[in-house]
């Protein structure tokens, strides 16, 4: 069977000529440019992508942290929360979570009818998502406490994440790539979401990293070339 190429698109190729690949940009000039770059025809999301020197091979060098963007990053949040408590659950609603529920809520994620992108629950409702863990986990929905999904302090979690918060770790090359932005915000607050994460990442430094934690930074937007960026 013949493989097929796919050649890069006319947008694609001229937004690369306008980077240059061997220069490190300041944080200013790669915003501008990335903002300048994006080649697609919707509001592309803007991307940090940070090579650690880490060994992800080892739990002790694992990089994983939440942190609220001042901008948020663009993305609308569906947030489910699990808990028994009627207090609980009023807190969550008000707070903005859109699915609210106990062992309900658990029979449709079994059913695969409950659609959200972070699951927040109280650590009495925990032994009650062991039937679906092997569903939630593989997509990264399992609640954690190191995330602060898993609270008793539910309306406040609820209301983090609907203002921005974001969790994110490091894959298994030792790298990190966090959504910080659409092409459509303004260069300034795309800095503040860009120095905000970075600050988060250099904080969640593991003690048994040694020596250069950071090896490079790079700022892209949907399908658009990398510009890299000056640590």
């Amino acid at each position: 069977m013949k493989k097929v190429e796919h050649k890069p698109s006319k947008r694609y190729q001229e937004a690369i000529k306008l980077v240059d690949a061997k220069k490190v940009y300041s944080v200013d000039e790669a915003i501008a440019l990335v903002k300048q770059t994006s080649t697609v025809k919707f509001d592309s999301g803007i991307d940090v992508h940070v090579k650690l020197t880490i060994d992800p091979r080892k739990g002790d060098q694992l990089v994983r942290s939440t942190v609220t963007l001042p901008h948020g990053n663009g993305r609308s949040v569906t947030v489910a929360v699990v808990t028994g408590d009627s207090d609980q659950q009023k807190a969550a609603k008000a707070a903005g979570a859109e699915i609210v529920g106990e062992k309900e809520l658990i029979e449709e994620i079994k059913a695969g009818k409950a659609t959200f992108d972070v699951l927040v629950a109280t650590p009495d409702a925990m032994k009650l998502l062991a039937p679906v863990a092997k569903i939630l986990g593989p997509k990264g929905l399992m609640p954690n406490p190191k995330d602060g999904t898993v609270t008793q302090n539910i309306g406040e979690a609820v209301a983090q994440l609907k203002k921005g918060k974001i969790s994110y770790k490091n894959d298994d090359s030792a790298n990190l790539h966090v959504l910080i932005g659409r092409a459509s915000f303004t260069e300034q607050q795309l800095k503040e979401n860009f120095q905000t994460i970075m600050d988060s990442i250099l904080k969640a430094k593991p003690a048994a990293s040694k020596g250069t934690y950071i090896k490079s930074v790079s700022l892209a937007s949907s399908m658009g070339p990398g510009v890299k960026v000056a640590l």
